[in-house]
């Protein structure tokens, strides 16, 4: 099966809901896709093991969440070599991040623009994450013969 890997900054909102929101549809779908999360420069100040807003977000299309509650994960080389497909979910903010820390991988990720809350809101953001998630699925069917 292959791998994807999306990227924030803490793995706390936005990553984890791409990878939770892709995996969903993608087993519903048959998509032969499995997706993974990772964070570029963890919070340990963030509460809990999961931003509300994603939680949330997931209960309102009737995505269980339980069996994805884990801490957020710090990204490394390892992520990257697993993955066959990397999406770091908003450029100008992870393109430094990625440098500094993977200069070497930096030509293999899909950059998004997905703003953090700092920037827009979840009713904002959560759907364009949708968008992109689910468009991102479809070229993947699409090259798999789907």
């Amino acid at each position: 099966m292959n791998t994807i890997l999306f990227l924030c900054t803490g793995n706390y909102y936005r990553s984890r809901f791409a990878e939770i929101f892709f995996n969903h549809h993608a087993e519903q779908r048959g998509v032969p896709w499995r997706a993974s999360s990772r964070g570029l420069a963890l919070n340990p100040l963030n509460p809990g093991p999961i931003s509300r807003h994603t939680v949330e977000r997931l209960a309102s299309h009737g995505i269980p969440v339980e069996s994805n509650l884990r801490l957020p994960l710090d990204a490394t080389y390892n992520d990257f070599d697993a993955a066959h497909h990397v999406v770091a979910v908003k450029e100008v903010e992870h393109r430094p991040l990625i440098r500094s820390r993977f200069p070497t991988i930096l030509n293999r990720v899909e950059f998004w623009q997905v703003h953090d809350v700092d920037c827009a809101g979840p009713d904002v953001a959560m759907p364009h994450l949708e968008r992109e998630v689910m468009g991102l699925m479809e070229r993947l069917a699409g090259e798999d013969g789907r």
